[in-house]
C-alpha cells in the first residue's frame, strides 16, 4: 500500500435492515446515503471495513 493510495467506495445498497455492526463500518467509512461516494486512504482498517460489507458497497481503487 503506497503512500497516498485511496479507495474510492460508493454505497450501492441500503443500509436499513443491516446488521449494525455493518451500518457502523459503513458510517465509519463516511457514506451517509445511496450512491454516496467517498474516497479513503488505503488502510487495513479500511480494507478490513470494506471487505466486511463488501455486498453493500463498490470499491475502486484510485
Amino acid at each position: 500500500m503506497a503512500e497516498g493510495k485511496k479507495l474510492q467506495v460508493t454505497l450501492v445498497k441500503s443500509m436499513n435492515g443491516r446488521l449494525k455492526k455493518h451500518q457502523a463500518c459503513a458510517r465509519g467509512l463516511g457514506l451517509r446515503r445511496m450512491h454516496h461516494t467517498v474516497e479513503v486512504l488505503d488502510t487495513p482498517q479500511n480494507r478490513g471495513m470494506v471487505k466486511k460489507i463488501f455486498y453493500m458497497v463498490k470499491c475502486v481503487e484510485v
